[in-house]
Parts: C-alpha cells; sequence; structure tokens
C-alpha cells in the first residue's frame, strides 16, 4: 500500500478557468504563465490542460525545453529572458520568445539578427525590472532588425489590492510610452483581467486566476467563477482519545482542553504543508471542516476529530482544494497562495484526473 499523501490535478477546473479569462478579455490574446513548474502544477500538465492558449511564459530555458519536448508547439516567452549571451542558440533553436528588461540583454540581441520576438519590459512604478519609460524608444530602435517583431509589456505592483491609485499611474506612464508606437502589448495579469480592463491591450497574460485561486483578499476563487485545479489529499494513519491536558505534538503545540479524539494525517512540511500553519488551520476529515493541532512535523499532522466522531484509520482528509480554498491556509501561514501551490513540487504523488 503507498502512502496515501497526494495531489488530485483537475485539467477541467484549468479549462474553466480559462474560459473565464477569455469571458473577462474578450479577443485578446492569451499568454498563459506556468513558470515554476506550472505554479507547482507541473508545467506539461498545465500546458496540455490549457490547449489552444496563444502562448505560454515560463521562467527558464529548462522549462521552455520540457514543453517543446513535450511536443508544445505555441509560442513560449522567458519572462526573464536570457541570463547570459550562450542562451541565444537555444532560444533560437527551440523557437522561443524573450522578455528584454536590461541593457546587456539588449546588447546580446542586438549582436544577434535572427527574426526573433522580443518583449521589451518598461517599467512603469514597480521598479523590478525593465527600462524607465523614457529609454524604451531607443531600446526598440536598437532591437529593430528585418522580420524581427517587437513588444511591449509591463507588471502592476498593486493590482491586487482593489481600487490602489498606483495601477492607474502606471498604466499612465505605459500609456505615454505608447503615443506614436503602433505596437502589440500586454500589461494585466490575473487581477488586471478581472478588475482593470482598461489594461487588456492586445495580449493579458493570467497566471493565480488559471490555476483557481483569487488574486484578491476576501474575494474568493468561487465567487470569481474559478476552480481549484489542485486538491491536496490524504488520510488518517492514528485515531486515539487523549486526555485533558494532555500535549499533542512537539513541544506540546497543542493542550487538550478537555478529553478528546485527535487524528494523525500523513502530510507534513516535506509533503509541502507550512509548518506555521498551526492550530486553527481549517481542514477537511470525511468532508467536515475542523482544524489543525499544534504544528506540522516532517511527514505528519494532528487534527482535532472533536467535530468528525465518527472517524477512523484510512478517512480521507482534504488539505486545500475543493472545499476548501488553499487561500485560507496561506492565510493562516501567514504566506500567500503562490508558495504553497509551488511547494507541491516535493514529493506529494499527482493524481490527474479524467481530460
Amino acid at each position: 500500500m503507498t502512502r496515501p499523501a497526494h495531489v488530485i490535478f483537475d485539467p477541467q477546473a484549468v479549462r474553466a478557468n480559462l474560459k473565464q479569462v477569455r469571458a473577462q478579455a474578450p479577443g485578446r490574446r492569451i499568454m498563459a504563465i506556468v513558470k515554476a513548474d506550472g505554479y507547482g502544477h507541473g508545467v506539461v500538465r498545465m500546458a496540455q490542460a490549457l490547449g489552444d492558449v496563444d502562448a505560454f511564459g515560463v521562467a527558464s530555458i529548462e522549462e521552455a525545453v520540457r514543453l517543446r519536448e513535450a511536443g508544445i508547439t505555441q509560442p513560449i516567452v522567458l519572462l526573464e529572458g536570457p541570463f547570459e549571451a550562450q542562451e541565444l542558440p537555444d532560444i533560437c533553436g527551440h523557437r522561443l520568445e524573450s522578455v528584454v528588461h536590461n541593457p546587456e540583454q539588449v546588447r546580446m540581441f542586438a549582436a544577434h539578427p535572427e527574426p526573433l520576438t522580443l518583449w521589451v519590459k518598461v517599467d512603469t512604478g514597480m521598479h523590478r525590472l525593465g527600462f524607465a519609460p523614457e529609454e524604451v524608444p531607443a531600446v526598440l530602435a536598437q532591437l529593430r532588425r528585418p522580420g524581427r517583431t517587437l513588444r511591449l509589456m509591463t507588471h502592476f505592483a498593486s493590482a491586487h489590492l482593489p481600487g490602489d491609485e498606483s495601477v492607474a499611474a502606471q498604466l499612465a506612464a505605459f500609456e505615454e510610452v505608447l503615443d506614436g508606437e503602433t505596437i502589440e502589448c500586454c500589461c494585466a495579469n490575473s487581477s488586471a483581467v478581472l478588475a482593470w480592463p482598461a489594461s487588456h491591450g492586445e495580449w493579458v497574460r493570467p497566471g493565480l486566476m488559471l490555476y483557481g485561486v483569487s488574486p484578491f483578499r476576501g474575494v474568493s476563487a468561487a465567487e470569481l467563477g474559478l476552480r481549484p485545479a489542485m486538491t491536496v489529499v490524504s488520510a488518517l494513519i492514528s485515531v486515539r482519545t487523549v486526555a485533558a491536558g494532555g500535549g499533542v505534538g512537539y513541544g506540546r503545540g497543542f493542550v487538550c482542553p478537555e478529553e478528546m479524539r485527535v487524528g494523525v494525517v500523513a502530510f507534513g512540511y516535506a509533503d509541502g504543508y507550512p509548518r506555521h500553519a498551526g492550530t486553527g488551520t481549517p481542514v477537511l476529515v470525511n468532508g467536515v471542516r475542523t482544524q489543525v493541532i499544534g504544528e506540522a512535523s516532517m511527514d505528519m499532522m494532528a487534527v482535532d476529530l472533536r467535530p468528525v466522531p465518527d472517524t477512523r484509520v484510512g478517512d480521507p482528509v482534504v488539505l486545500w482544494g475543493e472545499g476548501l480554498p488553499v487561500e485560507e491556509i496561506a492565510r493562516a501561514a501567514q504566506t500567500i497562495p503562490y508558495e504553497l501551490l509551488c511547494r507541491m513540487r516535493m514529493r506529494a504523488q499527482f493524481i490527474q484526473r479524467p481530460s
């Protein structure tokens, strides 16, 4: 018998989420962001589930090559561009597109006149990557070559904060760059797809919403019509009664206020569960909502079975996913959903539902 900790991947949910992108940004081309191994879901799984999107965005050539070797033929965009000039033959050989965000990359591509598609990153206020707006015309001039396609992109720092004034300011800065330029653009991440239609341009690049997670604090994925692509599950491997005053877990992380039944789940921080999502973090046992008690250890975690009286070893547990949004677990662990999803590249086995 195998260890019961595993991840259920739902390609139908992915396609339903993609449908929501198209409903929110009709007529726009879609660059689906599948970096970080598809936010922990598997880059190839995600690309295959997404089917006929217009392009994929990845963080490295290694991820791009995995997609090409899996038969993915759509454009693939290197979101951070090349890290060194030695990568240019692979970019050309695998028919990749590239973001250009620093002078070194401009020099790399200016010295290689291949007919590539390049996305020039404009720093409109996030101050992470990209060229200042006033630098963009000179960058475009250096990169233009016969047969080469140039596009512009930027990234919003606070589109996930409803009504944040910085988004409008960044969009205005980007529009100034466009003055007199006939060029395709991509600005909108998931939160901008949902909340800032003026930012959609010719392309949108959703990430988090494709995985069925809300980018907005206080707004659930279900309210946005999104379905979780990942459900993390395991099972009880121990059920016991602990006396009042009994401590559970390392350091007596939870002290039983009364005689109570305690379950142990085969899932811990080595599987990707956040150790600091301690007592009070929601969990589903037999479909019933209860709580984690104490802190997760490497391979196991304890749960309160008082709300679920008729339990036994082998009963199913949902850590997050269907019926329990990952956003709730992230809040309990004082982190963000992205981090929890990406942790699933650790050791839990994936099971894919039928397409």
